[in-house]
């Protein structure tokens, strides 16, 4: 009977109906792992071959029957190519079916990073965007928000708890929009600068995109384009750092949802949640169309560690190159983190509209993350000894990194940070490589052969998948073994077409690709007059744990968990693209693209 019902559950979710072949839309680097998926009913194996572009077969077998699949809701069968194939074109024939061609070369990967990396630029916030840099005219913008002077939020809130402001109002011009709105978080914004500074710093003895490698307008300055990129992020995040001496009245521990109670605090050094609109705007608004009024909104210890961690970092890899600015970072970092241990539970609070909330109820990873961050600029023994003296120094890291879960960024810091002595930095590696075997183990699990066994799909999945590659890459690093760098593309791939739906998540990449984000500007679907998204844009992905809008509502029991997903803009639990998801696609494709032997 459980048989049954199994069976019948996939059929009523999306099971495969005529076979089809999945795979990496954009293509395989020929020193990787290649592999493919075929949905297809059939119980036993079925004969395949590799063909050239004249239909020559340069390589042939059959496939590895894994089942029924949950995640996906398809009979899975897989295909993983054993031998070497020289560069070109090829198809996978399988019993009488033939995929779309895909590319086998080593520079596969170098047009999606590229790629991604001028999302971050086209995010910008109070810069005129420029077709030059854009790659045309349909991505060019006035800028948004040019002149952003704000001041705190003042009056009662949803809930009725009434905020009195503050003294002052900062000038937080820059920094990039989060994702499909135009409010910009230090939380959000503190994982997603981090993940390009990291991917500076684990590559320092060669830096990905020396000057003038990328499209932006800071290209012949000297300065990596990373680093460039990172700064405009950089800058913003220490304009949002609460002016010393400033007294404000905020909630302290955790408290009962509903109306608050404020007590006033030394908040100098503090940095505020997020900077935003007051109400939310509509579907289509252009950044420069945007009439909403703008508001600082209350300092967080979440949004204050942030700001410390990412300082902490920008120090370190801003020494040498412009030492005023890494005085700058360091000098904002120490005022955040003393803000914080004086202020360690001020939760954000969240009864707002015009902006998500991204409110946090644990902050001991926060403060695992800073402290360690400025340990590895630092090096002092104080903060050495408040690292140990805290739990998650011992204990094993628990997942993937989020804006949310931010251990494992601060482990990342420690097994490859310059300086770290060697104890700390091979029990941190350690601890990598243990999450990285607990990864691996999930791609047995998985139809799909992906590092990613589960059922629940949450909101922004792609993120996560790609995060859980950043942490297989480093392991790859650590131990030199390949099967961890097989399972980064194994992660790769199923952002890039090799998932149930046979769609490729990355705009401009693929034969069947994500084109209709949910997002103010590049929003076509609503408005013929404006653009689509440019290429090397990521879709938050299948989500069956949060249906939240009126499109992923529609989905509620009728999809398997690969398949809870629509390209379409007024799917923002979907299809959002944000700023703390195409990091990882960055860093991801980057390390992809630089080869096994990095």
């Amino acid at each position: 009977m459980n048989r049954l019902c199994t069976a019948f559950a996939l059929l009523l979710l999306g099971a495969a109906g005529p076979r089809s072949v999945h795979l990496n839309q954009v293509g395989f680097r020929p020193d990787g792992a290649i592999r493919a998926i075929v949905a297809d009913d059939a119980r036993g194996p079925l004969p395949w071959r590799l063909v050239d572009a004249a239909g020559r077969p340069v390589a042939q077998g059959t496939t590895i029957v894994f089942g029924d699949d949950p995640a996906s809701g398809d009979h899975v069968h897989q295909i993983a190519l054993t031998s070497p194939v020289p560069a070109g074109t090829y198809r996978f024939a399988v019993d009488g079916v033939t995929s779309h061609p895909f590319a086998i070369r080593a520079d596969v990967y170098h047009p999606l990073a590229r790629a991604a990396l001028n999302y971050f630029y086209q995010t910008r916030a109070g810069i005129a965007i420029d077709a030059r840099y854009a790659g045309g005219a349909q991505w060019a913008r006035a800028a948004g928000h040019p002149h952003e002077v704000a001041g705190c939020f003042t009056g009662p809130d949803l809930n009725g708890t009434v905020w009195p402001g503050c003294p002052y109002r900062l000038d937080v011009t820059g920094g990039w929009y989060d994702a499909g709105d135009q409010g910009k978080y230090v939380v959000n914004g503190g994982i997603a600068l981090w993940t390009l500074q990291n991917l500076y710093e684990t590559n320092a003895k060669a830096p990905p995109f020396a000057d003038g490698a990328a499209a932006l307008p800071e290209a012949g300055n000297g300065i990596n384009d990373l680093l460039d990129e990172a700064r405009w992020e950089m800058r913003f995040l220490l304009a949002m750092q609460v002016p010393d001496g400033v007294r404000l009245a905020l909630p302290l521990g955790r408290q009962v949802a509903g109306r608050l109670t404020l007590s006033e605090v030394d908040a100098g050094g503090m940095a505020h949640h997020k900077v935003a609109d007051r109400n939310w705007t509509p579907l289509p608004t252009i950044p420069a169309g945007d009439r909403e009024e703008r508001l600082l909104y209350p300092p967080s210890t979440a949004a204050t560690l942030n700001l410390a961690a990412t300082a902490a970092q920008c120090a370190r890899l801003w020494r040498g190159i412009d030492d005023a600015f890494s005085h700058q970072c360091l000098a904002a970092a120490g005022r955040a983190y003393q803000a914080a241990l004086r202020n360690p539970d001020v939760y954000a609070a969240q009864a707002f509209t015009g902006s998500g909330g991204y409110g946090d109820s644990d902050l001991s990873d926060e403060f695992y993350w800073a402290t360690a961050e400025l340990y590895a600029t630092t090096h002092m023994p104080e903060l050495a000894a408040a690292l140990h003296r805290m739990a998650l120094d011992a204990a094993p890291l628990g997942d993937e990194p989020g804006w949310a879960s931010t251990a494992a960024l601060g482990t990342v810091t420690l097994a490859t940070a310059p300086g770290i002595p060697a104890t700390d930095r091979d029990r941190a590696r350690a601890k990598l490589i243990a999450l990285a075997d607990r990864f691996l183990d999930d791609e047995a699990r998985t139809g799909y052969h992906i590092p990613y066994a589960t059922v629940r799909y949450p909101w922004g999945s792609n993120g996560a998948i790609l995060n859980r590659g950043i942490v297989l890459a480093l392991a790859a690093r650590f131990t030199g073994q390949a099967h961890y760098r097989d399972a980064v593309i194994d992660a790769a791939d199923y952002v890039m077409g090799r998932n149930a739906l046979d769609r490729s998540y990355v705009s401009g990449f693929g034969w069947d690709m994500m084109t209709r984000p949910h997002h103010r500007f590049w929003a076509h679907q609503f408005d013929p007059r404006l653009p689509g998204p440019p290429p090397g844009v990521m879709g938050g992905g299948a989500n069956n744990t949060a249906l939240a809008d009126p499109v992923a509502a529609t989905l509620a029991g009728h999809c398997a968990p690969q398949r809870c997903w629509r390209d379409d803009g007024r799917a923002y639990a979907l299809n959002e693209v944000a700023i703390n998801w195409n990091a990882p696609l960055l860093w991801v494709a980057t390390y992809l693209d630089l080869g096994p032997s990095q």
